[in-house]
């Protein structure tokens, strides 16, 4: 059986991932693939819990080590028996976020050290990496006004604009370091146009010919 590929979706807040998560999800079973959509932290039972305490505003105060290892401990949990049992099996799986993530948020909105991360990453995942990463981006301000039209904030969505401004230049530092992989998509053009920048980067991968072979993939100036 051949194994399937493994999709990231990755971004700050509000750059539309759950929407176009959604986008995919659908122009991928179009094309007859079985597909597993799943997110991090989260996608099993204890993971999800993870998640929680994670995202909590209320709780008690989780220390930056400690946070960086409830999420490979959530990621452990993922990978074992979600998406390695998935990509055996042949299907697609689609993360919303992964460890890219880990390097935006504690490796640049925490400041933890990148090797202890990478460490971490090796450890965990083995030689496990997705197949390809969309990274929707957007100047931080249009995120987070955003985020706040969904409601309360959670722990994350609580931290200051500078916090996620080192998030944005860790994300796209991840893009510059590994740019066969990360495919930056200006996230704050019309949602139109995101999309047909997401399908061009899809149907590579699919192997078809891109439907604007003008459009490149990595779109835009960051301001």
């Amino acid at each position: 059986m051949i194994r399937g590929k493994f999709i990231t979706l990755e971004g700050g807040e509000g750059v539309g991932k759950t929407t176009n998560l959604a986008f995919i999800k659908d122009y991928l079973e179009q094309h007859n693939i079985s597909v597993v959509v799943t997110r991090e932290p989260g996608g099993t039972v204890l993971a999800e819990k993870i998640r929680q305490l994670l995202l909590d505003n209320k709780s008690e105060a989780i220390s930056d080590q400690a946070e960086l290892l409830m999420m490979f401990a959530a990621r452990a949990q993922h990978i074992k028996h979600v998406i390695e049992p998935a990509l055996a099996k042949g299907k697609w799986v689609l993360c919303d976020r992964f460890t890219d993530a880990t390097y935006a948020y504690q490796g640049g909105g925490r400041n933890m050290k990148i090797s202890t991360i990478e460490w971490l990453e090796n450890l965990v995942q083995g030689a496990l990496r997705p197949d390809l990463t969309l990274l929707l981006d957007a100047p931080v301000e249009i995120g987070i006004a955003r985020a706040r039209e969904r409601g309360a904030f959670d722990r994350f969505e609580s931290e200051r604009v500078s916090f996620f401004e080192n998030v944005r230049r860790a994300y796209l530092l991840q893009a510059e370091l590994y740019p066969e992989r990360i495919k930056l998509i200006k996230a704050n053009q019309p949602l139109a146009d995101v999309q047909r920048a997401i399908t061009d980067v899809i149907r590579i991968l699919l192997g078809l010919s891109s439907l604007n072979c003008s459009a490149s993939p990595r779109l835009g100036n960051v301001k």
